[in-house]
């Protein structure tokens, strides 16, 4: 899965300044210090002009009068220049190192609190890698790019435009004859820019489409092994990186391309005005000493034009991964709430006599937000009432939607259309936070953290819960395991918790869902990986459970749908049927086939 975007090709009107000056909320707390960052290293720089002229003063003076006195004066003049101009480079990598350290952990800390508050939606659309380079290698590239480019783009312009006039001062001529490769330069740093700009696009996306694949083949080592597709995953990745490397090389030749006219064209000028100097000297209509200084001072310019080529390669690179970051920080949060609650006695006229009350679903549509706009909704027309305390068992054939239905109640996703209500409030209308805590939720696949299991168990839970907590919820999932385990509930149960079981990762996530004892619960099939024995003692624990709570539970067992006071039948994208288990086995011929084959299936 590969989110597309466009790049720059797509994309004319681009700029990588406009682009780049978006970072400018995040560099804004350490201003100052780039500030000054940036006016050392133009002082450094300038220093390194004097020496030239230091050098003029050495010929015409000292040298031409065989002064050697003057020469040691000059060479200690030299001498001291360097340390400073070296002692000023320092002192400028000094002063953006920390700073620089701290905009690319908050921008950091900032793209993760973003994404989760992104919605499922969202995540549902992107390849993992893709979120995971962004928040790596691009900030990383992005934190390169401000300590380096960002102040070398600006110092090498003043160093250039300095060393320009104290060339044309010196001796226009010369300086003309230096000047005459800046018309092509430019054109060729334009047309570069624009190219680099889109195969740096193209490498970074590759990235993290490369980055998917190692986290996928990782996560799924298992599958892969299980049937022996090692060779062909390793050919999936070689492809990939044949792919980026191609990328890569293009990327190359055109920082080669550019290279190439930036260095030659400048030292044939020099090598003319070096041409033209020495014959004006021999006519003695210039000084030695001005020539080797004017000399000296298109030498000393030769790092500032030399660099030009990869200082806009990195700030396109930069510009390009600013775009990646943004595409992740603009895109739409979940929103508190978007509707109006209505009135309690406009409720109550629904429900009548308390019927407002409990979980209620108000002739509910649900099409994904992707889904093409004429496609039928997945959900339609779907009226439900779960009252206070009941539980209710959702049963459905593969594909009839329970799991994205029980999915809008904690709004995992929004409702197309109509509503949902908790005891007479609708839920588009509440704080997201704290809608989920009155809901708990148990998915069917059971996902853990990289913690301990007392962390993955307490995180269902409000602040404060403690051993008391953690135990019952253990007992009531049938957890006791936990207690055999190396460290007991402080165990660390690895990467997806992929070191335990698949019917012990489901318990440890029905643990989580009962621990904080919410007023609302929903349970995606939580039994679905547990055999018979287990299954039995955890329906048991369960049922003093669910007498405190509102549940809605998907259920595919009979012995699941027997936990709840009644079972909604939801078919063709609605219910067509709620009664006990034992009525709709008498009158829903479509419910007595799935009980009898989900019966059937687990003999």
């Amino acid at each position: 899965m590969v989110t597309t975007h466009a790049t720059p090709e797509d994309s004319p009107d681009r700029s990588a300044v406009r682009t780049l000056l978006r970072l400018w909320p995040y560099v804004r707390p350490v201003r100052a210090r780039m500030v000054c960052a940036a006016a050392v290293a133009v002082v450094a720089s300038c220093l390194a002009l004097v020496i030239p002229l230091v050098l003029k003063w050495m010929v015409d003076g000292p040298v031409a009068d065989r002064d050697p006195a003057g020469v040691w004066l000059g060479a200690l003049y030299l001498l001291l220049l360097g340390i400073v101009e070296a002692l000023l480079f320092g002192l400028r990598r000094w002063l953006v190192a920390r700073p620089l350290a701290g905009v690319e952990a908050s921008m950091r800390a900032a793209l993760y609190a973003r994404l989760q508050r992104l919605p499922v939606a969202f995540h549902d659309r992107w390849a993992s890698g893709q979120l995971l380079s962004r928040a790596t290698t691009d900030l990383m590239l992005l934190r390169m790019f401000l300590a380096f480019p960002l102040t070398f783009l600006l110092v090498n312009s003043v160093t250039i435009l300095v060393g320009v006039i104290i060339m044309l001062i010196q001796d226009w001529t010369l300086g003309l004859v230096i000047l005459v490769p800046a018309v092509p330069v430019i054109v060729t740093c334009v047309i570069f820019e624009r190219r680099y700009a889109s195969v740096a696009r193209r490498a970074q996306d590759q990235v993290g489409d490369l980055t998917t694949v190692v986290e996928e083949s990782v996560l799924g080592i298992r599958v892969i092994k299980g049937f022996g597709r090692h060779r062909s995953q390793a050919r999936a990745f070689r492809e990939l990186s044949r792919t980026l490397r191609g990328t890569e090389l293009r990327k190359a030749r055109l920082l080669a391309a550019i290279w190439g006219v930036i260095v030659t064209l400048p030292e044939l000028a020099i090598g003319a005005a070096l041409v033209l100097g020495t014959v004006r000297v021999a006519d003695g209509e210039l000084s030695a000493g001005t020539l080797v200084a004017f000399l000296s001072t298109a030498l000393a310019l030769r790092w500032p034009v030399d660099s030009i080529g990869f200082l806009l390669a990195m700030s396109q690179e930069a510009a390009t991964a600013t775009e990646r970051y943004f595409e992740v920080m603009d895109a739409a949060p979940e929103s508190d709430g978007h509707q109006p609650a209505r009135a309690d006695g406009e409720e109550r006229a629904d429900g009548g006599d308390g019927g407002h009350l409990g979980l209620r679903f108000h002739d509910v549509a649900f099409r994904y937000p992707d889904a093409p706009g004429d496609s039928a909704p997945l959900l339609e027309r779907v009226d439900l009432h779960i009252r206070p305390g009941e539980s209710m068992a959702l049963v459905g054939a593969t594909g009839s939607g329970k799991t994205t239905l029980t999915a809008l109640v904690p709004r995992l996703h929004e409702v197309t259309s109509g509503r949902i209500t908790l005891d007479g409030r609708d839920i588009a209308a509440m704080p997201r936070e704290e809608l989920r805590t009155l809901v708990a939720v148990a998915f069917e696949e059971p996902t853990l953290f990289s913690a301990g299991v007392a962390d993955n168990v307490l995180m269902g839970a409000a602040e404060g819960a403690g051993e008391a907590d953690l135990e019952r919820a253990l007992g009531v999932a049938q957890a006791a395991f936990v207690h055999d385990l190396p460290e007991g509930a402080a165990t660390q149960v690895g990467e997806q918790g992929l070191s335990l079981s698949g019917g012990q990762r489901q318990r440890l996530a029905l643990a989580r869902a009962v621990v904080g004892r919410p007023r609302f619960l929903v349970l995606d099939d939580p039994l679905s990986a547990l055999d018979v024995h287990t299954e039995a003692a955890v329906e048991a624990a369960l049922r003093d459970v669910l007498a405190e709570t509102t549940a809605l539970i998907v259920a595919h067992r009979p012995s699941t749908v027997l936990l709840a006071d009644r079972v909604a039948l939801l078919s063709g994208g609605r219910i067509t049927a709620v009664g006990t288990h034992r009525e709709l086995l008498r009158t829903s011929t479509e419910y007595a086939h799935l009980m009898a084959g989900t019966e059937e299936a687990h003999r």
